[in-house]
Parts: C-alpha cells; sequence; structure tokens
C-alpha cells in the first residue's frame, strides 16, 4: 500500500492560486491507477475534487472547482499536481491525495497522508 506526501498548501489571498503536489512512493505501478485530490472541511465529510487517469487521458472534476483548478501528473516522479486558480474562500480546506477507484470520485484506500492546508482569506 503506497504512501503519500501531500505539500504545497498555504495562505492565498481570494482570487489568488497555489499549486499542490503528491509524491506517492510507489513508483513502480503508479502509472497504471488513477489518483485524485480530495478535501475536507472541520465537521464536514472529505470531499471529491479532482481525478486523473494513469494514461492522462481521462480528467474529471467536481462541479465546485470546474474551470479553476487543474490536475495533472508526472508519471517519472510518481507525482500527482493541483493547480488551484481563482481560489475562493470556500475552498479553504485540508487537501488529500489518494488513489481512485477508476473512473469514479471514490478513494481506494481507506487511509490518508497527513493532507496540507490551504487557507483561503478574502
Amino acid at each position: 500500500q503506497a504512501h503519500v506526501v501531500e505539500s504545497g498548501g498555504g495562505l492565498a489571498q481570494a482570487g489568488g492560486s497555489l499549486r499542490l503536489s503528491c509524491v506517492v512512493s510507489d513508483r513502480t505501478t503508479f502509472s497504471s491507477y488513477y489518483m485524485g485530490w480530495f478535501r475536507q472541511t472541520p465537521g464536514k465529510e472529505r470531499e471529491f475534487v479532482a481525478a486523473i487517469s494513469g494514461s492522462y487521458s481521462n480528467i474529471y472534476y467536481a462541479d465546485s472547482v470546474k474551470g479553476r483548478f487543474t490536475i495533472s501528473r508526472d508519471n517519472n516522479n510518481s507525482t500527482v499536481y493541483l493547480q488551484m486558480n481563482s481560489l475562493k474562500p470556500e475552498d479553504a480546506a485540508v487537501y488529500y491525495c489518494n488513489r481512485v477507484v477508476t473512473n469514479t470520485p471514490r478513494p481506494f484506500y481507506n487511509h490518508w497522508g497527513q493532507g496540507t492546508q490551504v487557507t483561503v482569506f478574502s
């Protein structure tokens, strides 16, 4: 079971940008599966944000981030990214990456990394 390390969170002004990174320990089969980003705020369930297939060909987003966030990956370095533009206060959350059940918004694993905190101020 691969381990993940998320980074890149921080403080951003509304309308600003942040780029999150997630390094996955599995370098052998990383390119064969979907990866995704999720986020969680206190008192709420973790929610799906975006996912990308191993072949880069299939990408999908939650409606709340479409047109503002871009997910990408680098299979050579077993890393997945989330470029977040036009940030809104409601984007503030702890962001997590996880393997994704193919072509769904569901996480594959039940365990999570430490996440990276995103704070947006207006």
